[in-house]
């Protein structure tokens, strides 16, 4: 049974406030006394929407704060089209005059980095943080890693420096890690029903979407860091450490839960979301968590 959906076409807008980005039409809206950001795919890739709802639920089920995100309807040219409503994190703090500010701009303190701030060179984004006092007391590094486990198990190709970022306090310059945002990249926005549907009947193409791709937009020496292949290799401490923290905190049936309960979706895309989660659960984080537990124990 489908679940009724939000109708977001009436809803009042604030048109003096616009949000920046390239991959969708996006308006601010007001819906049940709070301020959101809609998100308004194009007809051929409605399917964001949808990745954008579930992963941050996902994000949320495991433990990580997220933006609070529904599932709706907007009025486009006459026709209803499925929108993703983002809480806006920023316009909804009472008594507080925050901005957003991602990881560019504080990549960009660094003096004398062979990178500029929207290099994803994982080296340098770690140098950024464990030279940057502010970053290291925040608990960013832990942070890092701890949204690329999760963003290896949700398959998400997007994750730059751009994406995730931190609010600051305009008056008294404190600063926060920000709620997850943006995760319309995960769980192959691009495919369609009947992708999906071929697909759950065969093994060798789900093995590829675990194996092979999505990679992450992180990259390793100029090449973008292919999760099973990094996340097994146990290579890198503070990878090792993050699968320690967020595995264990993995609840497949929940996430089953929020994936069934999710409106407007087919069976056979429910089918397949919670088929490749399960692999991607079992075929990269399960057996790197178990080569560590064996390494530990022969410590």
């Amino acid at each position: 049974m489908i679940n009724k959906l939000i109708d977001f076409s009436d809803c009042e807008e604030i048109q003096s406030n616009g949000y920046d980005g390239a991959s969708c039409a996006k308006r601010c809206i007001i819906y049940n006394d709070k301020i959101y950001l809609l998100k308004i795919p194009t007809s051929l890739n409605v399917s964001s929407a949808i990745s954008e709802y579930i992963s941050c639920h996902i994000y949320e089920s495991i433990g990580i704060k997220a933006q609070n995100t529904l599932l709706g309807l907007y009025n486009v040219n006459g026709n209803k089209r499925i929108v993703v409503a983002c809480e806006d994190f920023i316009l909804n703090e009472k008594n507080k005059i925050l901005d957003l500010k991602d990881f560019v701009s504080f990549k960009n303190m660094v003096i004398n980095l062979p990178s500029n701030g929207y290099c994803t060179e994982f080296k340098d984004v770690i140098k950024t943080i464990s030279d940057l006092e502010i970053l290291r007391n925040l608990g960013v590094y832990e942070h890092f890693w701890d949204m690329f486990i999760v963003d290896a198990f949700l398959g998400n190709f997007d994750r730059h420096n751009g994406n995730f970022g931190f609010l600051v306090d305009r008056v008294n310059h404190n600063v926060k890690i920000a709620p997850v945002y943006d995760c319309g990249s995960c769980l192959y926005p691009k495919l369609s029903d009947e992708n999906m549907k071929e697909y759950l009947n065969n093994q060798e193409e789900i093995d590829k979407r675990v194996y092979i791709f999505p990679t992450s937009a992180i990259k390793n020496k100029n090449k973008k860091i292919n999760y099973y292949d990094f996340i097994v290799s146990l290579e890198d401490n503070g990878c090792n450490e993050a699968l320690k923290r967020i595995y264990p905190k993995i609840n497949m049936q929940k996430i089953n839960e929020i994936i069934d309960n999710t409106p407007y979706i087919s069976d056979i895309r429910k089918d397949f979301y919670k088929k490749i989660l399960d692999n991607r659960y079992n075929k990269i984080l399960k057996v790197a968590y178990d080569k560590l537990l064996i390494n530990d124990k022969k410590l």
